[in-house]
């Protein structure tokens, strides 16, 4: 059974560090690309890096799927739940490519990007994933039953693919947290029985691996919204299939943290920071991110300021294994 998940992995990594700068040429003849802000001379840089991402992914899955049916002459009985998942994956990979498209050419709103998430959740929905009873602080424990699929699943996965949109464009900052979380869950999904649910998470985080090759400062391929909505809906259906709640929602107490953030600017605010001659980044004015606080440390580039969120996320998930393991 390892071998066959070092397989699979190998699949998304590979599959991933061969597309990605196929992608980046391709998205730069078309004029698929976006000014990198953080740098003094603004270059240009090719965009939606995430649909390379999505095919890695995608092989990694459908290795594992291959290789089990084949290997052990059956049917996975959690197949029926990973290609949901394959579903969500793509369905919202679909969707942020219409959100890079239209988003920086004709504008779409912020009100219609989380309406134009809310259809991914339709596969988990109709498998009913995940297990209806979760315990609450406060409340207990708590059944919610049919408002599980109907409601918690489409909130989860709205939620979790427009807050990871949210803390972005920073050099390697959305592939470094993505991996970081993945990781963690896939970990706990491993520990807790749930051998399956850790390959999902896994293969996205070879994947993510293999374009942060790419994507690393001073990075040569941009995410794109058709990354981070897929990384963001990864995670939760992640989470809802190892009944990792939870722990998702701990790990995401940085977005939570650039939610409040955002709201202040009337979720105008970007990430951004203004590059100074040595090299440094300084926050502008009003805090409208979590990297502006970082920045305000003083002395950081871009790299350090990535280094030390994702650090920050390193010691959330370290507290939350030792916490809730």
């Amino acid at each position: 059974m390892v071998s066959i998940i070092i397989i699979c992995l190998l699949a998304s990594f590979l599959t991933s560090y061969l597309m990605v700068p196929l992608w980046a040429r391709a998205a730069r003849k078309v004029g698929l690309v976006g000014r990198d802000m953080n740098k003094p001379s603004k270059p240009e840089v090719a965009e939606m890096g995430g649909v390379a991402v999505t095919a890695g992914f995608v092989a990694g899955v459908l290795t594992y799927i291959g290789l089990t049916t084949f290997y052990f002459r059956g049917m996975d009985e959690n197949l029926i739940y990973i290609f949901a998942a394959l579903s969500t994956v793509l369905s919202v990979t679909i969707v942020g490519i219409i959100d890079d498209v239209l988003g920086w050419k004709a504008g779409l709103k912020q009100w219609q990007k989380p309406l134009l998430t809310l259809p991914i959740a339709l596969p988990l929905m109709a498998v009913n994933a995940g297990e209806t009873t979760m315990s609450l602080p406060v409340l207990g424990t708590v059944n919610f039953g049919i408002l599980y699929p109907l409601l918690i699943i489409p909130l989860a996965l709205t939620g979790a693919a427009n807050g990871f949109n949210m803390l972005a464009g920073l050099n390697g900052l959305e592939a470094g947290m993505g991996a970081i979380i993945l990781t963690i869950l896939g970990y706990v999904a491993w520990q807790t029985g749930s051998g399956w649910v850790a390959v999902l998470a896994l293969s996205m985080v070879f994947s993510l691996l293999a374009f942060l090759r790419y994507n690393w400062y001073p990075a040569r391929v941009f995410p794109g919204n058709t990354f981070t909505y897929t990384v963001g809906a990864t995670i939760a259906s992640v989470a809802i299939l190892g009944n990792m709640e939870k722990v998702a929602v701990v790990l995401y107490a940085p977005y939570f943290l650039e939610l409040l953030l955002k709201a202040r600017t009337g979720m105008r605010g970007e990430c951004y920071g203004t590059p100074r001659e040595d090299g440094t980044l300084a926050p502008p004015g009003e805090v409208q991110s979590l990297t502006h606080i970082v920045m305000g440390l003083g002395g950081l580039g871009e790299r350090g300021v990535v280094a030390v969120i994702l650090l920050a996320q390193v010691l959330l998930g370290a507290t939350v294994l030792y916490l809730m393991v």
